[in-house]
């Protein structure tokens, strides 16, 4: 049976048809060398069969040209912008071509991944929150196409990853608050599927255990990383009848949200509460007072990344291995205005 054409027919039909992985498919596509004649001529047919939409010959005419795929859910419009910021450059530099798929949602991944294959990418990078999805995972090794994560706080030892030490970043910020005399302190969690915001908030209680100050269970609100869910949250911990002196979000989407709810309820920041972010996307400087927050260098990350897929690209090409590499970027307690030391005798909280 002939799929007709616009049944759009997938990497991995074709790979049923010609009896061969996804990955040998994914090989064939890609030019690479390593595919044996036989296996190749039965990709080519599966192809022609399906009419499966992938113009080989013009791949072959541009061998020589690499384009890297970027694999994308994130909800953070901050993030993004940041992130193509140095992919688009380090493409740029290196005379590669960026071809950015979004997939919306966890369910349509194998389709966003299929059409990355489609149109072309060499290697793919994966930011957050997919890079820690096993679904997703799954389906770019059974492709065998080099892949990179970015931003995940537990790299794969099977896949290259550029990232920073979050467990450790946030460490720095919760130190820095009890520094400045805070002892109840709030916390914005992020998305719970996300591995930077599970060692983000583990790193919170912690310092805050290892300082000696116990966490109560009414000070920790539930995120999604995005500015939406902030505001939730920070209703939840300013609406609280003794409220904490600071709030640490996971975020600076989040923490902008909650600068947003303590200006409503007429509260001072950060004379009434020190407020403070994470990754300092542009955000953390548009809004009032400026966030104090970690720097995430995402523009420089991404430069990395789109160098080091590059680099294992063209390995394959030569028909070389694509040992694994893990890069780990430096990170920086940026001090702004969103914070300031605790009043005399808010050890418990202030009431208003």
């Amino acid at each position: 049976m002939t799929t007709a054409p616009d049944a759009r027919a997938t990497v991995w039909d074709v790979a049923q048809r010609a009896g061969v992985s996804a990955m040998t498919v994914s090989r064939v596509i890609n030019g690479a060398p390593t595919v044996s004649a036989a296996n190749r001529e039965k990709v080519m047919r599966a192809i022609e069969e399906l009419q499966y939409r992938v113009n080989v010959a013009a791949r072959a005419a541009r061998i020589g040209t690499v384009r890297v795929g970027l694999l994308y859910s994130n909800p953070s419009e901050a993030f993004l912008s940041a992130f193509l910021v140095g992919a688009l450059g380090e493409c740029g530099r290196s005379g590669a071509h960026l071809i950015l798929e979004n997939c919306g949602d966890l369910r349509g991944q194998r389709v966003a991944i299929d059409r990355l294959i489609a149109n072309g990418a060499d290697g793919i990078l994966v930011p957050p929150p997919l890079c820690d999805s096993k679904a997703a995972m799954r389906q770019l090794s059974a492709l065998g196409v080099p892949t990179l994560a970015v931003a995940t706080a537990r790299p794969s030892p099977r896949m290259s990853a550029v990232r920073i030490d979050d467990y450790e970043g946030a460490k720095t910020l919760t130190n820095y608050l009890l520094s400045l005399g805070h002892v109840d302190i709030g916390f914005v969690k992020g998305d719970p599927e996300h591995t930077p915001a599970q060692l983000r908030y583990q790193a919170f209680i912690d310092t805050m255990r290892e300082a000696g100050h116990a966490v109560r269970a009414e000070r920790i609100a539930q995120g999604m990383f995005t500015y939406r869910s902030g505001l939730l949250a920070a209703r939840e911990l300013l609406s609280h009848p003794t409220r904490p002196t600071a709030i640490f979000a996971s975020n600076d989407d989040m923490a902008a949200a909650v600068v947003a709810v303590a200006h409503g309820m007429h509260l001072r920041v950060p004379d009434d509460v020190a407020v403070c972010g994470f990754d300092d996307t542009p955000v953390a400087t548009a809004v009032w007072p400026e966030l104090t927050t970690i720097r995430q260098p995402i523009t420089d990350m991404a430069r990395g990344a789109v160098a080091l897929l590059i680099e294992h690209i063209r390995s394959q090409r030569r028909g070389q291995a694509c040992v694994p590499r893990h890069r780990l970027m430096p990170y920086a307690l940026v001090v702004r205005d969103s914070t300031a030391g605790a009043a005399a005798g808010d050890g418990a909280g202030r009431r208003r």
